[in-house]
């Protein structure tokens, strides 16, 4: 199984296969509510490997998804699209979109032994534009 994220924004930033280990997607409501609530939250979790480039190899970017992550609320450009795809068998299992994503957290580890760092993201669709979250699949890459 493998994973790709797209961003787009004021740039792109893409993630495969070699980065990302980990995604988990929540659609998050209130745990009090008695009833179907409209306090609907779509977020999505996702950790890999941050890959050093060597012999003239272009980075990963995940050091885009840092500056990504900087960008102040006062700006329109913290709120970017998402797609979130998982693949299995030459399938698309999700292909999560979330068209107002900004950044709840992102945090980067290293050691001195691993050889690679590690990151993870955690990203949230805008709550009033919930609406315009897809989650689709099933279908040949």
């Amino acid at each position: 199984m493998g994973f790709r994220l797209k961003v787009e924004g004021a740039e792109t930033i893409e993630l495969g296969m070699d980065n990302i280990q980990t995604v988990q997607y929540e659609t998050d409501t209130p745990d009090d509510s008695n009833a179907r609530s409209t306090d609907v939250g779509a977020t999505i979790k996702l950790s890999g490997k941050i890959i050093t480039a060597v012999d003239g190899e272009s980075a990963d970017d995940t050091l885009k998804l840092a500056n990504w992550s900087l960008v102040s609320a006062e700006k329109a450009d913290c709120y970017r699209k998402v797609t979130l795809e998982v693949i299995a068998a030459d399938q698309v299992v999700r292909k999560i979109h979330l068209p107002n994503a900004f950044v709840v957290d992102y945090t980067e580890s290293f050691g001195d032994t691993e050889g690679v760092g590690k990151f993870t993201l955690y990203i949230k669709q805008k709550k009033d534009k919930t609406e315009f979250t897809k989650i689709e699949g099933g279908y040949a890459v």
